[in-house]
């Protein structure tokens, strides 16, 4: 099986034109007036006054550029957001300053362990805040720049790389069925959800690359298991199970953020919306976005492709499934980003269709 080039990525993105986006977070009406009061006149300022708010709009289709977030708020507290924010690959990337009372200055340390770049104290100065965020929005240009220079001098290590990640993939399928070209078109699909999803072009093309290894672990399943035509027996299901454990030390504890995300994929594409999934029974958010992703281009693949105990479903059909299981086995919204995305995805579908083998 011949594997199709691997798409050039492109380099990291400039800001858009015209001013950045600022997004100010505090529960006080009055501190949120005054910081806009700062800001207006040379950036452009959306506010929350909670920080569930703040989460659905960093997490919109227009992300701020730089966040002032308060950390003394109710229900969900600065800290918790931040640490949030910088969990999640589509939103990791973005500066957050922390806003703070004198009297908070002993949570320094925490605010940095939690992915903050800076601190501001109560009561703000204009000149300060002004420094503060033009600061570190021109480090944050640094950042994108350093990225696309990194990907251009390391580009033949990254080839080698990918081999090596392509290999691991093409072990994986040699011990299970006959699937074609499967890993190809799912990782496809996960990079578009991915994008569909917010993250950023190089945390997409990452996930490319990752998700061919989500069954790596199937490696270490015995064949009389995993090429069983039968039921397996509950016995022999709680060892089939196991494929996510050693996919997980396969890949193991690296520094690689692609083996880092390939090794998140693999544990955590079998758990499921409602927490009926395994190993770990995670529900909802909970489950990595990676692994969410890869679940659902895994399931949407497998449906509509041809395997010796199946048909391949109509897409309609196969999109009925998914809808009947949104809410339960699905991200409801990955469901509908892959609705979105279906008319790229149908294109990655013959593209790399199996009868392309010949």
């Amino acid at each position: 099986m011949s594997t199709p080039p691997d798409p050039t990525p492109p380099a990291s993105g400039a800001p858009p034109f015209g001013p950045a986006n600022i997004l100010v977070v505090d529960d006080v009406p009055q501190n949120i007036e005054v910081l806009s009061g700062i800001l207006r006149s040379r950036y452009r300022v959306r506010a929350a006054t909670s920080g569930a708010r703040a989460l659905s709009i960093v997490r919109s289709d227009a992300p701020p550029d730089l966040i002032l977030l308060d950390i003394m708020m109710p229900e969900l507290d600065g800290l918790t957001v931040c640490r949030r924010l910088k969990s999640d690959y589509r939103t990791r990337h973005i500066p957050v300053i922390f806003v703070t009372a004198m009297t908070e200055v002993d949570d320094e340390a925490q605010g940095f362990e939690a992915g903050c770049v800076d601190y501001i104290t109560k009561p703000v100065s204009p000149p300060l805040v002004l420094a503060r965020v033009a600061t570190h929005l021109a480090l944050a240009d640094q950042q994108r720049e350093l990225e696309r220079l990194v990907q251009q001098r390391t580009a033949e290590l990254q080839r080698t790389r990918l081999a090596v990640v392509r290999c691991l993939g093409k072990a994986a399928e040699f011990k299970d069925d006959d699937t074609g070209l499967h890993v190809v078109r799912m990782s496809h699909y996960s990079r578009l959800l991915g994008l569909a999803s917010g993250m950023r072009q190089t945390d997409a093309d990452l996930l490319l690359h990752a998700a061919p290894m989500h069954d790596v672990g199937k490696i270490g399943v015995p064949d009389h298991i995993l090429k069983k035509p039968g039921r397996l027996t509950p016995e022999e299901w709680e060892l089939m199970k196991r494929h996510v454990e050693f996919g997980g030390q396969i890949l193991g504890d690296q520094d690689s953020e692609l083996l880092q995300m390939a090794r998140t994929i693999a544990l955590s594409h079998h758990e499921k919306w409602d927490g009926s999934g395994y190993p770990l029974g995670l529900q909802g958010e909970q489950i990595p976005l990676v692994g969410r992703i890869a679940a659902l281009a895994d399931v949407f693949d497998a449906l509509t492709s041809v395997r010796p105990y199946k048909r391949a479903w109509p897409v309609a059909e196969a999109m009925d499934h998914i809808r009947r299981a949104s809410g339960s086995h699905f991200d409801p919204g990955l469901v509908a980003r892959l609705e979105q995305v279906m008319p790229e995805v149908e294109r990655i579908r013959k593209q790399y269709a199996d009868a392309a083998l010949g």
